[in-house]
């Protein structure tokens, strides 16, 4: 391969790194909260998986990438607000949220009923 095409598609190289990095396989939904998260489907640009929440349950941690949520109903619970209290989050049936790459977990669940989500993973 010649030299300048080499460096025409290192950018595009380095960015498949840091992006196939962004799930750590040990941190993969997936694979730690298998009850939770469900594969829906999944090739080489995009990963669907669809999570429900459940009262009083408690996710271990893990890893997102970035993401598009969907909700499949209306969904709101409690969460911390930063200064010792808790606020409600919430969002209506068919809502698209953007989500940002995280690792999260350890929290329980305080929804006011079960709360399923299409997540759409970028790769």
């Amino acid at each position: 391969m010649p030299a300048n095409k080499l460096l025409s598609i290192l950018p595009l190289l380095l960015l498949a790194a840091v992006v196939g990095a962004a799930v750590p396989t040990p941190l993969d939904p997936l694979k730690v909260a298998p009850h939770i998260y469900e594969l829906e489907f999944e090739n080489e640009r995009v990963r669907v998986v669809r999570q429900t929440i459940r009262n009083g349950e408690t996710q271990p941690l893990h890893a997102h990438p970035d993401r598009l949520l969907v909700y499949l109903q209306t969904c709101a619970w409690l969460e911390p607000d930063g200064q010792g209290g808790e606020r409600m989050q919430s969002f209506k049936y068919g809502a698209v949220v953007w989500a940002d790459a995280e690792v999260h977990g350890g929290d329980t669940a305080n929804v006011v009923q079960e709360c399923k989500i299409v997540e759409i993973e970028m790769k």
